[in-house]
């Protein structure tokens, strides 16, 4: 029995579930590989030619005296040293940039850009993220169940006056839209303004940290042609911190407001719930309890 429960269990739900993934993940290959090979190999003709010239235009250099000289580049790039400008551009790691860093460790985000070059600093990033991450984790839990106990009224809604109820949808709603502009919104124009990209980068660059997807192709704080004031990188690290704690607060808001849109709706249209199954209380029609899940 307990073998064929769970063959049912795997044919059933599993299986389908897993082949849903699969097939997302060959979709997402097949397009990506279909926007970005070719611009790919374009830069990489483009790199090739300006080698080529380069070599031209300083006879003195060969291939090989050439080569190496990108090969220090590149590890300087991987040190999270940016071979642009000189030896006066600012520290990676001051308080500022470290503080950076240590909030996309206990996120997980981990950028890319930089990373500990020392093994005393390796070893102590393990042991650090094996604390931090769990912390991490149990601070959005925790702000995740405080939001539950706070619309925890929410639930006896029905019980309340029309007015109440429409209140209650247009505070809900104008909460989601405050936090929205103030996370997603405005961050990606400051950003823009003070990184020169253009607010589609700048609102990419906010969904890729948020999402704690954290490719590392736009970090702030790290053109040395430009000069930031000492705590910008801690307030982008605070607005990380932020930022995730907005989506753990607004994760059990979306359904509950569209819920209860429904439900609205459904009374100003003054259908009757008894005809969808739903029973009546009093002789009217109520809609049923759903459980706020944190």
């Amino acid at each position: 029995m307990p073998q064929a429960r769970l063959c049912g269990c795997w044919g059933g739900r599993v299986l389908p579930l897993l082949l849903a993934y699969v097939c997302y993940l060959l979709l997402g290959a097949a397009v990506f590989q279909l926007l970005e090979k070719q611009a790919e190999a374009q830069s990489r003709d483009q790199v090739q030619f300006e080698k080529l010239r380069f070599l031209e235009n300083y006879t003195c250099l060969d291939q090989w005296a050439l080569e190496q000289f990108v090969q220090v580049i590149m590890e300087a790039w991987v040190k999270g040293v940016n071979p642009k400008g000189n030896s006066t551009n600012p520290s990676n790691w001051d308080f500022g940039s470290s503080f950076f860093f240590a909030g996309t460790v206990v996120t997980t985000i981990g950028y890319g850009n930089l990373a500990p070059s020392t093994e005393a600093g390796q070893v102590f990033c393990v042991f650090y993220a094996l604390v931090g991450i769990p912390l991490n984790v149990v601070f959005l839990n925790h702000l995740g169940a405080g939001l539950h106990g706070h619309l925890a009224t929410l639930e006896r809604w029905e019980e309340q006056p029309r007015r109440s109820q429409l209140l209650q949808i247009l505070g809900l709603a104008l909460f989601l839209t405050l936090g929205t502009l103030v996370i997603l919104i405005f961050p990606p124009m400051v950003f823009s303004h003070v990184e020169g990209w253009s607010f589609g980068e700048g609102f990419y660059f906010a969904f890729i940290t948020l999402s704690t997807i954290g490719f590392g192709d736009y970090v702030v704080g790290t053109d040395p042609s430009k000069h930031y004031i000492s705590v910008y990188r801690s307030l982008a690290a605070i607005w990380i911190l932020l930022g995730l704690a907005w989506l753990a607060l607004i994760l059990p808001l979306g359904p509950l407001l569209l819920h209860r849109c429904s439900q609205l709706w459904l009374l100003s249209r003054g259908l009757s719930l008894k005809d969808r199954g739903a029973p009546e209380m009093d002789g009217l029609p109520r809609p049923q309890k759903i459980p706020i899940s944190a």
